[in-house]
């Protein structure tokens, strides 16, 4: 793909998204030896990373664009923002969502004055019908994960942990679903540090590994959508994906997948010890160093530098983060 303007989408990001915290987890730090790092996207504006990828794309329409309007296709995060946004600079925005979308995420959409359309028992149902409004209707369509506006949006991440940290990573841990938000922050880190670069490694869940399948594969592929905690990650990644599949391939080093119950404790763990709710989706960076699944590789990182974990969303219903905290 070509260069991501991330000098563009930092402007616009800037004056919509929130600055997160990286908070210092001294248990994790103990337990892998080495400094570990929480960037806490869960506190975003609209509860994860999504509304830098929406700032980005929605502040670079045109002014036609933007008169006639933009659908989405959503787990919830994405169309969350992209409502969220869309209201702050005055465009109307559908967005279609699964019938299994979670209520938090559902509310938050239509509480800023977007059209929200429940359609398809899966995300590749309801995005197979927004992309067809989109064509009929003329408007353009932003993709959760497969737009170049959307990647740099999400990159912006890699240079606020950058700023914060004021050292660079060994490693940084990012969720994976699409793709967006590894393959910009891996993006934006490797044009800004070359050589010294953290190591990106990719944590998957269990149940909803299209991307990591589609890596191995050498392709992209598509695999029947399971339920799982970590719905923020459901959904193919469009079998003519054409930016988020290469910059995955190409720029992240490391997979790992987490399981249900990894998943479940981590979330208990955010809420219990770092004081922070985290839905599933965005706790399975967290999940891989809490239950082993990822140890840092003395052969290829420099124990001196910190890791970063990537605590990407947390959108969830009361039952069901009530449903992890008393397993």
């Amino acid at each position: 793909m070509g260069v991501l303007d991330f000098a563009q989408a930092t402007a616009a990001v800037d004056g919509i998204a929130r600055r997160t915290p990286l908070l210092e987890a001294p248990e994790l730090s103990e337990k892998l030896g080495v400094p570990v790092w929480v960037k806490a996207e869960c506190l975003q504006v609209t509860g994860s990373f999504k509304v830098r990828g929406a700032a980005a794309a929605l502040g670079a329409l045109s002014p036609e664009e933007r008169e006639q309007g933009v659908v989405a296709c959503s787990s919830g995060n994405h169309g969350r923002a992209v409502a969220y946004v869309a209201e702050r600079l005055g465009i109307s925005a559908t967005v279609c969502v699964p019938t299994w979308v979670d209520p938090v995420k559902l509310e938050g959409i239509r509480a800023r004055g977007a059209e929200a359309v429940l359609i398809g028992d899966t995300f590749d149902e309801s995005e197979a019908h927004a992309l067809d409004l989109a064509s009929t209707s003329g408007r353009r369509y932003v993709s959760a994960y497969d737009d170049p506006w959307v990647i740099a949006g999400q990159g912006t991440l890699a240079f606020e942990i950058l700023d914060q940290l004021g050292a660079v990573p060994s490693a940084v841990l990012v969720p994976l679903s699409g793709g967006g938000l590894i393959g910009g922050v891996a993006a934006a880190l490797q044009e800004k540090l070359l050589a010294d670069a953290p190591r990106m490694v990719a944590v998957s869940a269990e149940a909803a590994a299209v991307m990591l399948a589609s890596v191995q594969a050498g392709k992209p592929v598509e695999l029947p959508e399971q339920e799982t905690l970590a719905n923020a990650l459901a959904g193919g990644i469009g079998l003519d994906n054409q930016y988020s599949f290469e910059l995955v391939r190409n720029r992240v080093q490391e997979h790992v997948t987490v399981s249900e119950s990894e998943i479940a404790n981590a979330m208990a763990y955010a809420a219990s010890s770092l004081r922070l709710v985290a839905e599933g989706g965005g706790a399975v960076a967290l999940a891989a160093v809490l239950a082993g699944v990822w140890l840092p590789d003395a052969k290829a990182l420099d124990a001196n530098r910190p890791v970063v974990v990537v605590l990407s969303g947390g959108n969830v219903a009361p039952a069901t983060l009530a449903s992890v905290l008393v397993r």
